[in-house]
């Protein structure tokens, strides 16, 4: 008994310990650095007109990211969850592709396909220009953040099986109508997690996205980008209110997350 008792102790302790000290102290340390001169310098910093704009453009990209994330996300996982069809493997694969590949070989991929010189490079002939630009930007999160809706909710129709859906087929409901009243009440949770998950991930994306801007303030600089430049230049405080920024919404995500999954074990 007090053997076991000993080594649950010791357990907690270790692992608070190694959470201090790879997470809790370094986060620390940003948040001193950021509020030692005051509340009003971090808010003199972040009301720059670079720092507005990366704040915008963030938000701008987790606008257009998570609505298409959503929708190829369900169709994709109701395709994987209802039926075995061939190649289904190779589209596993594909969705897990983001999780194994560093995220600056996506970069890389996207300048190769979209760049002036790639596969679509003649949209540059046409004023539309992808890389070094916001679309390139968009392209690259939604290729890391693709997994997250597919990876939710696929379990989820898993679980939930088919015959609700089969029944509401038989009482001669279409297609749509079974999706709206049956499917999509019962994949909530699973949706509302997986968008949560991108909407994060969107926001601190650096490596894909880094390779596909062009960096500059105020035209193609998100906030990971603006934490980036700021601290190329020297200005640490700049860098460290930017890091702060960031880590403030990714709290509001993890409060969010936090309630989701509160709702969904009490239902």
């Amino acid at each position: 008994m007090q053997h076991g008792r000993a080594a649950r102790y010791a357990n907690r302790t270790f692992t608070l310990v190694y959470l201090t000290i790879l997470l809790l102290v370094p986060l620390g340390l940003i948040l001193y650095r950021t509020f030692s001169p005051g509340v009003g310098a971090f808010l003199d910093s972040m009301s720059s007109p670079a720092a507005i704009s990366a704040i915008n453009l963030s938000l701008l990209i987790v606008a257009i990211v998570v609505p298409l994330n959503v929708v190829f996300g369900v169709v994709i996982a109701l395709a994987l969850a209802r039926g075995t069809w061939r190649g289904r493997a190779i589209v596993q694969a594909v969705v897990d592709l983001p999780f194994a590949i560093s995220p600056v070989i996506v970069g890389v991929s996207l300048i190769l396909v979209w760049g002036v010189d790639g596969w679509f490079g003649f949209l540059a002939d046409w004023g539309i220009q992808i890389i070094f630009a916001v679309p390139g930007m968009v392209l690259a999160t939604i290729f890391v953040t693709l997994p997250f809706v597919v990876r939710e909710v696929e379990p989820v129709l898993r679980e939930i099986g088919v015959e609700q859906e089969e029944a509401a087929a038989t009482l001669g409901a279409s297609a749509w109508q079974t999706f709206l009243r049956i499917t999509l009440p019962a994949i909530r949770w699973g949706l509302g997690y997986g968008v949560i998950l991108t909407v994060a991930r969107s926001l601190g994306e650096f490596g894909a996205v880094i390779m596909v801007s062009s960096n500059q303030p105020g035209v193609s600089q998100s906030l990971t980008l603006l934490v980036y430049g700021r601290h190329q230049q020297g200005n640490e405080y700049g860098a460290y209110t930017a890091s702060t920024m960031l880590m403030l919404i990714a709290l509001v995500a993890l409060v969010f997350m936090t309630v989701l999954a509160r709702r969904k074990d009490a239902a």
